[in-house]
């Protein structure tokens, strides 16, 4: 896979481009800044662009900013955003926005380099990932949407693990319940928050977390949280 990093660390950035080349990937570009992101991904057509969220000059929203951009002109482009903390605002906006394949990391998550390596691969074949904890916070946030406040405390536990881009079988094994019951709770689930359950399971995973963050009030509540190891991930069916 050719892959383009975009990381101001110099320590993180090269560390990515040997665990990327080791696991046999090809780095096509290492920037430090976003300044150049475009030209480069214009000249080196990467497969995935691995991207900080804080980039020089400011440390604030720069990443953000191409990643929404990239997102915007080239929609096929799978894109892995990395972040040292979870950041609400920043995580809803790019799940939010339109796009391809798509996988929001906390770094920490760098260091498992088997389960880093495997997310990458997954994102690029069209996977969505996001990390347990960015999915956690969303779902903290309790909907004032009836849609929403349908939803059973197992079923919310499901589209937790769901958005975190596990199959039925993973879910399955997860919970301890079998494979047609977490069908049945993600056929309700869909149901309930008025999702198409026939489009494709990544843009029902985006469309349900979407509808969370963009509906949701303050936090009030604490929803069940997803498993707080490293999911192992995968396109939900």
């Amino acid at each position: 896979m050719r892959i383009l990093i975009c990381e101001d660390s110099v320590l993180l950035r090269e560390g990515l481009v040997r665990l990327l080349e080791h696991g046999g990937h090809e780095v096509v570009a290492a920037l430090p800044e976003a300044s150049e992101l475009m030209s480069s991904v214009a000249d080196s057509d990467p497969e995935l662009c691995i991207l900080d969220v804080r980039l020089p000059p400011t440390y604030t929203d720069e990443g953000i900013r191409a990643a929404l951009e990239l997102r915007a002109a080239r929609p096929g482009l799978p894109v892995l955003v990395l972040s040292q903390y979870v950041e609400e605002r920043y995580a809803s906006e790019l799940i939010a926005a339109q796009g391809g394949a798509f996988g929001y990391l906390l770094k920490d998550r760098v260091a498992d380099i088997g389960e880093f390596i495997d997310s990458v691969e997954r994102i690029q074949g069209g996977a969505t990932v996001l990390d347990p904890e960015v999915v956690a916070q969303l779902l903290t946030r309790r909907s004032v949407d009836d849609r929403m406040q349908s939803l059973t405390d197992r079923e919310r536990t499901v589209l937790a693990a769901l958005a975190e881009g596990r199959s039925n079988q993973s879910i399955a094994a997860l919970l301890f319940l079998s494979e047609a019951s977490v069908e049945k709770h993600i056929t309700a689930i869909f149901q309930k928050l008025g999702l198409d359950a026939e489009e494709g399971g990544n843009r029902r995973v985006l469309a349900a977390i979407a509808h969370i963050e963009s509906s949701g009030s303050s936090q009030t509540g604490q929803a069940p949280a997803p498993h707080q190891q490293t999911t192992q991930t995968g396109t939900a069916s």
